[in-house]
């Protein structure tokens, strides 16, 4: 037998959301026969709604949560996004004494200006 797969890192978000009292979906899709898969927005893996918040996610592993957090400033539907009084998040995870544990960081309209975006670290949960 084969090696039982591990949940991606968007399985692993999308079912944290749903313990956390979300309903939520994945938004990511895959591009048939190019292995191209497109965010929502070019921002999103899942979108989130909870009776006192709504939000998106951007699901990944540890060593690429700058990278997302990046592309998501980089986006400028973002400020759209934000402005509507959405929020903006990435999740990132990695395996710690055997546990899978979650970074997440929420990025605001404070973030899109530039200044040490990147560098910052924690934030809300979604």
């Amino acid at each position: 037998m084969g090696k039982r797969r591990s949940p991606t890192p968007t399985q692993r978000s999308l079912a944290l959301l749903r313990r956390e009292g979300f309903v939520a979906a994945v938004v990511e899709r895959r591009l048939p026969r190019c292995f191209v898969i497109v965010d929502a927005f070019g921002l999103f893996d899942l979108l989130a709604v909870r009776i006192d918040v709504r939000g998106g996610v951007q699901a990944t592993g540890g060593t690429n949560h700058a990278g997302r957090v990046r592309k998501l400033l980089g986006n400028a539907t973002l400020s759209t996004w934000l402005a509507a009084g959405n929020r903006a998040e990435v999740w990132s995870w990695t395996k710690r004494r055997r546990r899978w544990t979650c970074r997440r960081q929420r990025l605001d309209a404070a973030d899109l200006g530039g200044a040490g975006a990147a560098a910052r670290t924690g934030g809300d949960s979604a």
